[in-house]
């Protein structure tokens, strides 16, 4: 998610260490550790409030969808394309032919 490497995450350690001092460290990520569960916990709550606010109608409806890049990968990549392993390279739905490009838009 956040691609950290090894060396990455030890400097962070390391300042994180320096920062905080090693008597006030552990009480601080308990405390980042407490505030990322009660986001979490809103977040999975208003995503609940959003279905049942829906109704039946809409059970199938995935919150996610609603984030334009899984949009643009549901309506218009193919389906044998949507698995995680092709999931950086679209397929144009024109018969093979790449999409028009216009270049003075960019």
């Amino acid at each position: 998610m956040f691609n950290i490497g090894a060396g990455e995450f030890l400097v962070l350690g390391v300042l994180a260490l320096l920062i905080f001092g090693p008597d006030q460290l552990p009480k601080a990520a308990a405390q980042a550790g407490r505030a990322l569960r009660q986001l979490r916990r809103m977040a999975d709550s208003a995503k609940s409030d959003i279905q049942q606010g829906l109704g039946p109608e809409f059970k199938d409806f995935d919150v996610q969808d609603l984030n334009p890049k899984r949009f643009v990968q549901k309506h218009f990549w193919d389906e044998e394309e949507e698995s995680p392993s092709h999931s950086t390279r679209p397929a144009a739905r024109l018969n093979g032919r790449r999409p028009p490009f216009d270049s003075e838009a960019t």
